[in-house]
């Protein structure tokens, strides 16, 4: 691996950034702070929204890029740089369908804040962890004109691949489909992945695909990977996600992304001897 070329990471959060308690290690933070002084930019690419997002990453929140809700929204800071909103006509017709399986949890996902409809205690407290900003409300349906949502995100506490999936895959040519998790399911705008919205920060960047480092588990996360010349699937990824990758590094809960950034640091605090580490 040629990492001298590097100038932008890129990560995904849950089960790649986070540990399994949705810990950020604090030797990523100081590993920040280096690549920052060596010109390399961070993003930080997620399904969750926006505000859990930086909250995870409130020290430096103001100098990285967010891709949040799977490329939905992208920001610097307080600078709105995209939004891909999924059409009303479309989370009417998809709203009923999801409601049918039994089990599931539906969360509508606005810009600042989601709404869901469950009542259910354990899925409103583990919903927590990924949707700071909500409001509970009687009909999700009712609210869809009200303003601009980027996607729909569902949850089966056995499995969404085994039971939502098969109920919205009919979908797939209307809509972005992406098992994003083991209990999660996204529903979004075609155009609305990490892969494009990737490709909108190196545009503004000037920053090519042989030059992107990008982190990643699960099916949300291929686009993205396909942007990058040095992409990592983590130890603990999905099988699908480590057969597209280029390279592979260790589960999220040993450190794996810190230890792919620890060589990439070493490559160029050689290249560099008397930079500032």
């Amino acid at each position: 691996m040629n990492l001298e070329k590097v100038r932008l990471v890129v990560s995904d959060m849950d089960g790649t950034l986070l540990n399994t308690q949705g810990e950020v290690s604090s030797l990523f933070f100081e590993q920040f702070q280096i690549l920052k002084k060596h010109n390399i930019q961070f993003v930080a690419a997620s399904g969750r929204q926006y505000n859990s997002i930086v909250d995870k990453l409130s020290a430096i929140k103001d100098e990285i890029y967010v891709i949040a809700e799977n490329g939905g929204l992208i920001k610097k800071g307080d600078d709105l740089l995209q939004i891909n909103a999924l059409a009303p006509e479309k989370i009417k017709k998809v709203i009923p369908l999801l409601r049918d399986i039994k089990d599931t949890h539906i969360v509508l996902c606005g810009q600042n804040r989601a709404f869901i409809e469950s009542q259910n205690p354990d899925f409103i407290n583990l919903f927590q962890e990924y949707y700071h900003s909500y409001q509970i409300v009687d009909d999700l349906i009712d609210i869809v004109n009200d303003e601009d949502f980027l996607k729909i995100a569902v949850y089966h506490f056995n499995s969404s691949e085994k039971h939502i999936y098969p109920a919205v895959k009919s979908l797939k040519d209307e809509m972005l489909i992406k098992i994003s998790g083991k209990n999660w399911l996204d529903i979004s705008e075609n155009k609305a992945n990490k892969g494009n919205a990737l490709r909108e920060v190196q545009k503004k960047l000037n920053i090519t695909k042989e030059e992107t480092l990008v982190f990643g588990d699960y099916h949300n996360d291929l686009e993205m990977l396909q942007e990058a010349s040095f992409s990592f699937a983590m130890g603990n990824a999905h099988q699908d996600v480590k057969n597209i990758a280029n390279y592979s590094t260790e589960s999220n809960n040993n450190n794996g992304v810190e230890k792919v950034l620890q060589a990439l640091i070493l490559k160029r605090t050689t290249l560099l001897p008397n930079a500032d580490q």
